[in-house]
């Protein structure tokens, strides 16, 4: 069965959690990407920030980005899957966790993102037309 390493885009950048939301924006743009994991100092997965994160709970907030840690933006433990785990148990708990995107870990280490796209171009339509159902459900 296919597993996460094989499907999973490589080289993940995170944005330190002490970065600010406007130097995760830059990077974004940089990039060319709409989320980026969220790395304390110790190099350990804090969460993902997305760019409908800096829109809604910075911008629309009224808040500056160029104040607000990245790290500030991040709650609760973040969603991973293993970089050995398969193509159920990814679209197990992107359904179960409602994600578009979940960073790839070997060990504690970042290893890469698995995307929704990545999913769509991997495995059969039936799984895909299942998990698109379970992200787009209320």
């Amino acid at each position: 069965m296919t597993k996460a390493r094989e499907i999973m885009t490589a080289g993940a950048q995170c944005v330190g959690a002490q970065e600010t939301v406007l130097d995760a924006a830059k990077k974004m743009t940089e990039l060319g990407v709409g989320a980026l994991p969220i790395c304390g100092t110790d190099e350990r997965l804090k969460g993902m920030l997305t760019d409908r994160d800096i829109v809604v709970k910075v911008l629309g907030a009224g808040k500056d980005p160029a104040s607000v840690k990245a790290g500030d933006l991040a709650q609760g433990e973040a969603v991973t899957i293993g970089a050995d785990d398969d193509a159920d148990e990814i679209l197990r708990t992107m359904a179960e966790h409602k994600v578009r995107r979940l960073p790839v870990i070997d060990g504690h280490t970042l290893v890469g993102i698995v995307a929704q796209a990545d999913v769509v171009r991997a495995l059969p339509d039936p799984k895909v037309g299942d998990l698109l159902q379970a992200l787009s459900a209320d």
